[in-house]
């Protein structure tokens, strides 16, 4: 499982190691690491021209360690210092040692135009608020150039533990970070601005428990649920899926197709659009007769194109399993009765839903995707799935999961209906919320992944990719 931890996290176990090794040791790890990075990024370093962006501190620092090395295999290394007064002496003189120059930011532009690599060790992982307009100036020259840009730790002027970005920031090519990830790397917008991640490991002890997870193949093979010789149709879970009206029967078609998919043993549908879900999935157990009359569940879905049906809705969320909540379901759940309900709850709603919830604009949901998803959960007592570009699932504490997998592709009508059907069948087989949400995106990623293949898809395509994605996780 791959893991992000906090400033506050790295800033300790950072104090911890330095204690143990002698004075500068892990800040030439760090730059050992990331001069690596550059020069396989360069490809050929002698010759080649590179401008380090020097702030402050120690991210500064690890900048100017970096250039040092990549001077003496010949690369032509200018630094521009952001503020000469506080820059980082040592490795300042070791830059110079090398046979690398100094410069001031009034100067930097046409460097940066000629440059290959632009290195960015402007602000490290403590930096809060946008970049200052000196550094912002420089940023956008760096964006502008055809060099290569490379981040210290984080791109420079985004939020390290929330993945905001409240300002200007560097837009990175590569990011380059020390012993861990940083949420900020996993999380969109910021994520966004890294580029690719590598990680450079400098010995640094972590806590047990991250502030943020993500699942990997064999974290998803561990937790899905597989029959055994003693099952039957009825153990592996029956998931009830209560969607679809005469406006929108396909969402009703799509929540089934995700969910006899998602490992459960049975599915029962309760609904108008009957039909047509038989016509497509014959193999469904279909009534006429509402949610509490439908026969046992050991999970609901509701909502997916219900419209204004609230009485299916407060009928599901009466029930004592597990309920998934989502599209239609979300605007007509009682906040009061989710917070109330005693079985598990998981609500999936894109940045539009959430921000009706919350009462903010769909705008301040993507810019902090973690806080909202965290204060969803707070306010509703429940599992909170936030789709979009990095798919969340919170809870009030303990780590959010992120999901690693997925495609621009998957923004299409009647994909988020998939999910939920797929999210609501692994309730049904006995996952708990957190785990049927991260494990359904992964999947749900990956399904679409496979069914796009670089080209336009539909939710259909998604559902019926569902299968591949399952295997490939278990080879």
């Amino acid at each position: 499982m791959r893991t992000a931890y906090s400033v506050e996290s790295v800033r300790a176990a950072e104090r911890d190691l330095m204690a143990r090794l002698p004075e500068g040791a892990l800040m030439q790890r760090a730059a050992a690491g990331l001069a690596a990075a550059c020069a396989e990024l360069l490809g050929r370093v002698y010759g080649s021209r590179v401008v380090l962006l020097v702030g402050s501190g120690d991210n500064g620092g690890d900048a100017l360690y970096a250039g040092a090395r990549l001077a003496r295999r010949g690369a032509g290394v200018t630094a521009v210092l952001l503020s000469p007064e506080r820059a980082h002496a040592q490795g300042l003189a070791a830059l110079r040692r090398a046979g690398g120059t100094v410069t001031d930011p009034a100067a930097a532009d046409a460097l940066i135009e000629r440059a290959d690599l632009v290195l960015d060790g402007i602000v490290g992982i403590g930096g809060k608020g946008g970049l200052r307009p000196q550094a912002e100036r420089l940023a956008a020259a760096a964006g502008r150039a055809r060099a290569a840009v490379v981040a210290v730790d984080l791109p420079s002027g985004v939020d390290a533990d929330t993945g905001e970005v409240p300002g200007a920031a560097v837009r990175a090519d590569l990011t380059v970070t020390f012993g861990t990830h940083k949420p900020g790397l996993l999380i969109d917008p910021a994520r966004d601005h890294a580029g690719s991640v590598r990680l450079v490991d400098i010995g640094l002890e972590l806590p047990e428990d991250a502030e943020l997870e993500a699942l990997q193949h064999e974290d998803v093979a561990r937790l899905l649920p597989l029959p055994t010789s003693g099952s039957d149709k009825y153990r592996r879970g029956v998931v009830g899926i209560a969607a679809g009206s005469a406006r929108y029967p396909g969402a009703a078609v799509l929540a089934v197709a995700g969910a006899l998919r998602g490992g459960a043993g049975a599915v029962r549908y309760v609904g108008p659009a009957g039909e047509s879900v038989l016509a497509r999935y014959p193999e469904t157990l279909v009534s006429e007769r509402g949610p509490a009359k439908a026969g046992r569940v050991q999970a609901w879905v509701v909502g997916p194109g219900v419209a204004d049906d609230a009485t299916t809705v407060a009928e599901v969320l009466a029930s004592d399993v597990a309920v998934l909540i989502d599209a239609d379901g979300l605007r007509l759940a009682d906040r009061a009765t989710v917070a109330a309900r005693r079985a598990p709850t998981l609500m999936t709603p894109h940045a539009g839903e959430a921000a009706a919830l919350l009462g903010v604009t769909r705008e301040e949901v993507e810019g902090a995707r973690l806080r909202s998803a965290r204060e969803l959960a707070g306010r509703y007592g429940a599992t909170v799935l936030l789709k979009g570009s990095t798919t969340l699932v919170a809870e009030a504490t303990g780590p959010v999961r992120v999901n690693p997998t997925g495609t621009p592709w998957l923004a299409t009508a009647g994909s988020g209906d998939v999910l939920s059907g797929l999210a609501g069948s692994l309730l049904a087989a006995g996952l708990a919320p957190r785990d049927a949400g991260s494990v359904a995106a992964y999947l749900h990623g990956l399904a679409g992944r496979y069914a796009a293949d670089g080209a336009p898809v539909g939710a259909h395509d998604v559902a019926d990719a569902l299968p591949e994605a399952w295997r490939d996780t278990r080879d």
